[in-house]
């Protein structure tokens, strides 16, 4: 927890409890989770936790570049902890979320008239590879 609350110090975050207990929760849950799905595993530990604390909280770390807000489905938002530019993968199927990494920057590919990038949004829907039952 004291690497946690260093963490976030570091990027300018007050650590309080529920902060530092919600981002140990994203650590250790790496499957993009909806807030809905975070305040159901927290809940039964912090039963004073609440969805719009963890709403606020996901906000602030978003602001703060810890969190990327995903939006893969129009339904949900989802939080990953990786900040580095790749992909996700939907399946239509069971519903998990994947990450996909780009072979290259996606950037230099565009052709952007001038304007400056400063976000890439790539969202793939399909069957897992689970769900089909192939292996690679």
């Amino acid at each position: 927890m004291e690497e946690i609350r260093r963490f976030l110090e570091s990027k300018g975050v007050h650590p309080s409890y529920h902060r530092i207990k919600i981002m140990e929760y994203l650590m250790k849950n790496k499957s993009h989770p909806t807030v809905e799905t975070i305040y159901k595993d927290l809940h039964k530990e912090i039963p004073t936790l609440s969805k719009t604390t963890i709403y606020n909280t996901l906000n602030l770390f978003a602001e703060k570049g810890i969190v990327t807000v995903l939006t893969i489905d129009e339904r949900e938002a989802r939080y990953d902890l990786e900040t580095e530019t790749h992909g996700h993968f939907k399946c239509k199927k069971c519903g998990k979320v994947f990450n996909v990494w780009l072979s290259e920057d996606i950037t230099d590919k565009l052709t952007t008239e001038g304007h400056i990038v400063e976000e890439v949004h790539l969202y793939l829907k399909g069957i897992c590879k689970e769900c089909s039952g192939k292996k690679n």
